[in-house]
């Protein structure tokens, strides 16, 4: 039979993270701090909302870029970190943050068009741009800068075919935090060389010991050449209801509207009426934060008692990514063994770029328990 793939799709395989955990299908009773969601379950107030809405008839299409409700209370969110958005122009909803990744990079590409991204990086960054035409460029960070994307090594990889920087604080999957003026080095960068900036700012709630998020779109200038996307499925452990948003660059989110007109038409309407009560509760994230927080100093303090790893302590996300290059094998190798003799899932830091070999990426959003019995297996597995 003729081959009806075109070479776009031919190109995209499953993701490391899924791989590993139809492996972990075959092995029970094993403790996932692989995936990258909230443990938490939606709060009740949110669900009760998303019912009443379909309750009272709340079904049908709505507008492209999303109810206005919705987008007024995302533009209010937003100038909380000091950006002033237009929700009738600058707002589009859409199906999670990475429904928005994907459709800014499909009305801004070109192909050949160079698009920077950290590395190590969220794996799916690599896999949109390139099936848009881009071409990804891995700009390294190193533990010693705290993992952290600095302005000079940008710079020193700029050509006249860069377009796109995609920012991704606090990050996925180091932990890492941009404080404002590692933002206001980039900004610079980026107005000087003509940039598109997308910030990706899933986890902005998910910061610690006093750190505060900024948004590179909150400097001057910034705005008009920025598209900062959010999503509610970390924040309001709302992963299933897939909603999330984009704003930004009047002229790019029109295009994006557009599109999403012809690709899925609108995010589903119970969801974005969930989203305005979940945005009307946000101080009440406060407390699980703190949990977090908790949750975090135990996985750190547990992996640093574990000969042959350290974990630097990362003051955003819900991840850590310890060093385990004293442990003389490769990342995938370490993370196969811990699933298969310590019954615990992590994910080889490989599989976020070429830097992030010799580290692990670990969820700790799951319970205390768990996070203190994954830690005694590994530990029993490596030092026995």
């Amino acid at each position: 039979m003729k081959n009806f793939l075109n070479i776009r799709s031919a190109d995209m395989k499953k993701g490391a993270i899924r791989a590993m955990f139809d492996k972990a299908k075959k092995i029970p009773g094993s403790i996932n701090l692989g995936i990258g969601e909230p443990d938490l379950n939606t709060p009740i107030e949110i669900i009760e909302e998303g019912c009443r809405a379909l309750h009272s008839g709340k079904t049908r299409y709505t507008a492209n870029a999303g109810i206005i409700e919705l987008r007024t209370e995302i533009a209010k969110y937003l100038n909380r970190y000091k950006l002033s958005v237009d929700p009738e122009s600058e707002i589009i909803v859409t199906v999670g943050g990475m429904g928005a990744l994907a459709l800014c990079l499909l009305v801004t590409i070109t192909p050949g068009d160079e698009v920077f991204l950290q590395d190590p990086q969220w794996l799916n960054y690599f896999s949109q741009i390139k099936f848009c035409g881009g071409i990804p460029i891995s700009v390294p960070v190193y533990e010693e800068n705290e993992f952290k994307i600095s302005a000079e090594s940008i710079k020193k990889r700029i050509t006249n075919k860069t377009k796109i920087l995609i920012l991704n604080s606090p990050n996925n999957p180091t932990g890492a935090v941009l404080d404002y003026n590692d933002l206001k080095d980039i900004a610079r960068l980026a107005k000087e060389y003509n940039l598109l900036v997308i910030s990706d700012e899933v986890y902005s709630t998910f910061v610690y010991d006093g750190v505060k998020h900024h948004s590179i779109a909150s400097i001057d200038g910034m705005q008009e050449r920025t598209i900062v996307i959010n999503s509610f499925s970390k924040s309001f452990a709302m992963t299933g209801w897939r909603i999330g948003f984009a704003a930004g660059n009047k002229q790019i989110i029109e295009k994006m509207v557009r599109l999403q007109e012809n690709l899925v038409a609108c995010v589903n309407a119970s969801s974005q009426y969930a989203a305005i009560k979940a945005l009307s509760i946000f101080n009440k994230t406060d407390k699980m934060i703190e949990v977090y927080r908790k949750k975090r100093d135990i996985i750190v303090d547990g992996l640093n008692s574990i000969r042959g790893i350290s974990c630097y302590k990362p003051k955003g996300s819900f991840y850590v990514f310890p060093n385990v290059k004293k442990l003389g094998k490769n990342s995938e190798t370490v993370a196969n063994e811990l699933l298969e003799k310590a019954n615990v899932i992590t994910i080889p830091g490989s599989a976020f770029g070429s830097h992030g070999e010799g580290y692990l990426r670990i969820s700790y959003a799951n319970s205390e328990e768990n996070l203190g019995e994954a830690v005694k297996r590994i530990k029993k597995y490596i030092e026995n």
